[in-house]
């Protein structure tokens, strides 16, 4: 049992999915033979080394050696948990993963976490309707009830301690909420609730669950003075209102530089998601969706990350950043370049749209409704064209000097892209405009699918193993007591346990087999042996398995041999190992060359 997840229930689940289609869902395969084909995901390729098997339902790429099963590719591919691949998995065929008591080793359990962050939304959801100032604010902003539901809008009274009263209540919860970030400690080392007067907006993670919290301040007016007017305890004075949006901190849920505000939203609402628009705020999202675009998230106060681009080409294949046209803005749109330069690779692209002076998208779907910010979108600037502009836009292209000044400065980007077609054309497109030759540095490619390594001298125990793993049902057939178990080898009591686990689950396949051995020391061994190549048609690799097991119990006869002979030179040999010599030598086997 894999944390509190029966492996019943994973064998059941990964009979159901089928490798290709979860993997053709996040890359584009293409048929080669019997297998699957595409760039890895995982590194960047000019020639496709990435294999999907649909007989042994495993993937690997030769390039840089990830393999593993459906719910291996999930945890690398989102960066999933086990229990989470799992769980997404399981949704996507319509099955509920069961849990089970009774396992006592320790482990990361945030299920505590989970909930305590989900109360604390339902807490902040019914404190709205008690503020008018909230209410009010609401109102002005244009967001009606459906929106208010769909994002989880709540508020945060004042008051030093309206969550810890609420939500805390045991040392256990104390300690959750501090966990989770709800609560900050002065220099005193005093407990105070960390939102106060704030409309709040809690942040969820790709299945949903709230993992942290935005909060909006909705006056410039000191919290501290309406806190009193409104007869709830003051705090300390202050200044100023505080940063107009606060966000939770790092927690063990939730790292700003990976989570986008609304993905999950927005994934609720397209089943398929053609475009992504990335803008600066909560509000900006939230006025998108309820103009009928819900397509927009936001980063969580923090400039665009690598992983931030990377989540979203996962979830789109055209992304839009939205930002101000001002100074700050194309800075921002800079740094997103950046991070999406290493992985547009082909049929990824990427548009920047800049906003008119004084304008964010709330104010201009206001002005200009849907079909407005629409025609907004489809006229965004593509990457290449907004990527020459921004480095050209201070260089006298006119001159040699200047030419060979934006060559210097694109170069080292361009190398930055993967492999591929419109790495190429932008490598072009700067010698067409500067008439300097694009040399760009490029690693060794990988190995390829026509480079596939011949299959390695292994032992035969490993042979068998491997054998085993092409195709379990040929454990079918192999009947107790397995004589090749009297072989002293490494391997051997593997071997036996990896049949008896085929023979107890007819049908089950050898990414099912392989899981079985996941918290095991096995575990990555047997991963290798998977993803190594075992040549042949099905029943000829039945035929060696056999063949295998044979020899080995052959092996087994002839080191017995040698040992009851060794030791009879020794003298001492019992009447029952003496009788069994004799058998042993009336019955000679010699050993062929693959035995020696």
């Amino acid at each position: 049992m894999r944390g509190r997840i029966p492996d019943s229930f994973i064998d059941e689940l990964l009979a159901r999915v089928d490798i290709v289609d979860v993997i053709e869902r996040r890359v584009p395969l293409k048929k080669a033979g019997r297998e699957w084909t595409a760039c890895c995901p995982f590194h960047n390729e000019r020639s496709p080394s990435f294999y999907v098997s649909p007989a042994k339902q495993f993937f690997h790429c030769f390039g840089c050696g990830a393999h593993g099963s459906a719910v291996k590719f999930l945890m690398d591919y989102e960066r999933l948990e086990f229990p989470d691949a799992v769980e997404e998995l399981a949704q996507s065929v319509g099955m509920t993963v069961p849990r089970e008591g009774g396992d006592d080793r320790p482990r990361e359990d945030k299920t505590d976490l989970y909930a305590l962050l989900d109360q604390a939304a339902r807490w902040y959801e019914n404190e709205l309707p008690k503020s008018a100032d909230a209410q009010a604010y609401c109102k002005k902003r244009g967001l009606d009830a459906e929106t208010i539901a769909r994002f989880r809008i709540g508020w945060a009274p004042a008051g030093f301690d309206g969550v810890i009263k609420a939500l805390g209540g045991s040392d256990r919860r104390t300690k959750l909420l501090n966990e989770a970030g709800m609560v900050a400690s002065n220099e005193r080392g005093n407990r105070y609730d960390r939102f106060r007067e704030r409309l709040m907006f809690p942040i969820m993670d790709r299945r949903g669950r709230v993992i942290a919290f935005g909060g909006r301040i909705i006056s410039s007016a000191p919290p501290a003075r309406e806190g009193q007017e409104a007869g709830i305890p003051a705090r300390t004075p202050q200044k100023e209102p505080g940063p107009k949006y606060l966000n939770s901190p790092e927690t063990p849920l939730f790292h700003k530089g990976r989570e986008l505000f609304a993905l999950w939203q927005v994934k609720q609402a397209n089943p398929s998601l053609a475009r992504i628009v990335v803008v600066e705020g909560y509000m900006d999202v939230i006025a998108m969706h309820q103009a009928g675009l819900p397509i927009a998230v936001a980063t969580l106060g923090t400039a665009t990350t690598p992983e931030h681009t990377e989540v979203l080409f996962r979830a789109a294949p055209d992304v839009v950043f939205c930002f101000d046209g001002d100074r700050a803005g194309r800075a921002a749109a800079w740094k997103a370049l950046e991070s999406a330069l290493p992985r547009l690779r082909d049929g990824r692209q990427a548009y920047f749209l800049f906003l008119p002076d004084g304008e964010d998208p709330d104010t201009l779907i206001r002005k200009e409704g849907k079909d407005g910010f629409e025609k907004r979108l489809k006229a965004a600037t593509p990457l290449s064209e907004y990527f020459f502009g921004e480095l050209a836009h201070d260089v006298d292209t006119g001159s040699l000097d200047g030419r060979a000044r934006l060559a210097e400065r694109a170069r080292p980007l361009i190398a930055r892209l993967p492999d591929g077609a419109f790495r190429d054309l932008m490598a072009q497109e700067l010698e067409k405009r500067t008439g300097a030759r694009a040399t760009l540095d490029t690693s060794p490619a990988p190995r390829t699918a026509t480079q596939r390594p011949t299959v390695v001298q292994r032992s035969l125990v490993r042979s068998a193993i491997a054998l085993l793993l092409a195709q379990p049902g040929a454990a079918d057939q192999v009947e107790r007591p397995y004589g090749f178990l009297r072989l002293d080898k490494p391997g051997v009591e593997l071997l036996a346990e990896l049949i008896d686990l085929a023979r107890s689950r007819p049908g089950i396949n050898p990414a099912m087999l392989v899981e079985h051995f996941a918290e095991r020391a096995e575990y990555p061994a047997l991963q290798k042996l998977m993803a190594a190549m075992v040549v042949g048609e099905p029943e000829t690799q039945r035929a060696e398995f056999f063949d295998a097991l044979r020899r080995m119990e052959e092996q087994a006869v002839i080191q017995r041999r040698d040992w009851l002979t060794t030791k009879s030179r020794e003298g001492t040999l019992d009447s029952a190992e003496k009788a069994e010599l004799r058998e042993l030598l009336a019955a000679r086997v010699t050993p062929t060359a693959s035995q020696r």
